[in-house]
């Protein structure tokens, strides 16, 4: 009985041995391919192995492949062009799935906003504006949320130059500069020590055929930089308050009388359509307010000669008050009425990213806003990014509510009225009042 049982136990391990060879040769058999030879004899080839046949399907088609052509209008000031049509081809050969046809156009930042909002079906699909206009773009629909990438966007930048171009927590705008200014001197005129204070580099004497200083004070984004300075406020404590400005206030009035003296002096040069630097170049002037844009004239107009620092301070009845000017930033934006989002977003994140901004700062001095350039030795070696750098440390954020847009002609007009004599310290108070009506009278 024993041995019966170990008989059957036997036959049964069998058995199922010659199935399992069955099986495999079943399925040996179904992964080869038959073919013939040119003799006419037939041979066995085995398939792919797992990596060939991973190879085989990762590899691409000409029917897998699809271009899409698009057409894309690019806004940039002048200074930019030649390098954004540069970035902008480098871009399509990088993008094999997008066929773009580029159309440039020749826009400031500064004007961009505006001109957009003339007509956003006939702007650009992708352009370059001040960040402070964001807030408009968006009230008006006519600028894109970056949905593409915007993790990464936000992580590779500076932090206060992202949320430039955050309105109520969603990204509309890449930054790729700093938009502020600073100021240029010529060193062998004035020391690191004298530029400390506008007020030694005005009581300077360089000659009957030299101008100790220049800036722009009929721009409205170059005079607020006293008042801030001073104390006085804009838009309330942190610029949201639509209700508030006390540019006319006590210190106000101190400020504007400052600004009388400082136009009538005639060791001082009002800046207007770059006459500053040509005054720079041919050694008639020792120290002008500009931005990192001018760097590369600047260099080559002054050479060894060539220094930048922070904004000087003024003396008001004693008191040293640092100058404050408006920082913002100069961001990329998409147009609401594109074509082509994707691609829009795409070239936008591009053209603010760390390849492009590296090759501005290379060839125009223009300062990043991305972190891995920013500690760049060769960026920190640079005098003019280093003044901007340590300026926006005193600089004043540029209110980004839509009110902003009821400052700039009154302070325009304020401006002008001080460098043309019709403002004057006996009056002072009423055009302070007007200017300051000019900004808030508009409240709905």
């Amino acid at each position: 009985m024993k041995n019966l049982k170990r008989l059957t136990a036997l036959l049964m391990v069998a058995a199922m041995v010659m199935t399992s060879f069955a099986a495999c040769g079943k399925k040996d058999d179904s992964d080869q391919t038959s073919s013939s030879n040119a003799a006419g004899e037939t041979k066995t080839e085995a398939t792919a192995t797992p990596a060939e046949q991973k190879e085989t399907e990762a590899a691409p088609t000409e029917e897998a492949v699809t271009v899409e052509d698009v057409s894309l209008k690019v806004w940039g000031p002048q200074e930019e062009q030649d390098l954004l049509k540069q970035m902008c081809e480098t871009f399509n050969t990088n993008h094999p799935e997008w066929n773009i046809t580029f159309d440039y156009g020749v826009v400031a930042e500064g004007d961009a906003k505006n001109e957009l909002l003339k007509d956003t079906e006939a702007g650009a699909d992708v352009f370059m504006f001040a960040s402070g206009g964001v807030t408009e773009l968006v009230a008006a629909d006519a600028i894109y949320p970056l949905t593409k990438n915007e993790a990464d966007i936000r992580a590779i930048h500076n932090e206060v130059a992202v949320n430039s171009g955050v309105v109520d927590g969603t990204l509309y705008a890449v930054p790729f500069t700093p938009n502020a200014w600073f100021m240029y001197y010529n060193k062998s005129m004035y020391t690191e020590d004298e530029v400390k204070s506008l007020d030694t580099m005005m009581a300077k004497d360089l000659g009957a055929n030299v101008k100790n200083f220049s800036c722009d004070l009929t721009n409205s984004w170059y005079i607020e930089a006293f008042f801030l300075g001073a104390g006085c406020k804009l838009f309330g404590d942190n610029g949201t308050d639509a209700t508030q400005c006390d540019f006319n206030n006590e210190m106000g009035v101190k400020v504007g009388n400052y600004l009388v003296d400082l136009a009538a002096n005639p060791k001082y040069s009002e800046e207007a359509d770059g006459k500053f630097k040509e005054e720079l170049k041919n050694g008639t002037l020792a120290a002008g307010c500009s931005g990192t844009w001018d760097a590369k004239d600047i260099k080559e107009y002054l050479g060894d000669n060539y220094a930048a620092c922070k904004l000087p301070t003024i003396n008001i009845e004693g008191t040293d008050y640092q100058l404050s000017n408006f920082a913002d930033f100069k961001s990329i934006g998409v147009n609401t009425a594109t074509k082509y989002p994707l691609a829009a977003m795409a070239l936008a994140e591009y053209l603010g990213g760390e390849e492009c901004q590296k090759l501005r700062f290379e060839v125009r001095q223009v300062a990043p806003t991305v972190l891995s350039l920013m500690e760049d030795p060769e960026v920190q070696g640079d005098p003019a990014t280093l003044a901007l750098s340590t300026q926006t440390t005193f600089s004043t954020i540029q209110p980004t509510i839509t009110k902003m847009n009821d400052y700039w002609s009154p302070a325009e007009a304020f401006g002008n009225g001080i460098i043309n004599g019709e403002i004057n310290k006996d009056n002072m108070q009423e055009k302070l009042d007007l200017m300051v009506s000019g900004i808030l009278s508009t409240l709905e």
